[in-house]
């Protein structure tokens, strides 16, 4: 059950804690960094900011270490996994063709009455009752109405009236 605390955990903690007192987001207390790692990594960190801020502190790699580094990415076998994009574009463009031919066969769906017009005869305007109702109290609404109707024609929309809105 007393199980002896993880060395490297307890390192990346005081080792994160230190991170964020450096940003500014956390304290730290000082008897922290009495321990020999804690002030060696105290030191790292300062230097670190150093270089940062200075770019004339940083040492130079030599040519050796290129060399090295070009040597072991070369030496790292390529990758043969194929790639998930690849799937997913292709899900993507099956999709979306199917999604257009949907779009068609909604269009033509809607256009058939038009296309193939039946050999019967159409069917007669249904008949709307109309109610004798007084004249709007302004004529100009009646007038606009009136060439409203006339502009749009009779179609299979009911016109709205406002005769004897003003009686109310």
């Amino acid at each position: 059950m007393n199980a002896k605390p993880d060395s490297a955990a307890t390192e990346r903690a005081w080792e994160a804690s230190v991170s964020s007192w450096v940003d500014g987001e956390a304290d730290l207390r000082a008897e922290e960094l009495d321990t020999p790692y804690g002030r060696q990594l105290w030191d790292t960190y300062h230097l670190i900011g150093d270089v940062m801020r200075s770019p004339d502190l940083a040492i130079r790699p030599s040519e050796r270490f290129y060399v090295r580094v070009s040597a072991a990415i070369e030496a790292e076998p390529p990758i043969v996994a194929p790639s998930p994009l690849a799937r997913r574009h292709l899900v993507r463009n099956g999709l979306s063709g199917l999604a257009v031919a949907a779009a068609v066969a909604s269009v033509v769906w809607m256009a058939r009455p038009f296309f193939f017009a039946s050999d019967a005869p159409p069917a007669a305007a249904p008949v709307v009752a109309q109610a004798d109702e007084p004249e709007a109290a302004d004529p100009g609404l009646a007038d606009y109405m009136a060439a409203h109707q006339s502009m749009a024609g009779a179609g299979a929309v009911r016109q709205v009236s406002y005769d004897g809105m003003g009686a109310r």
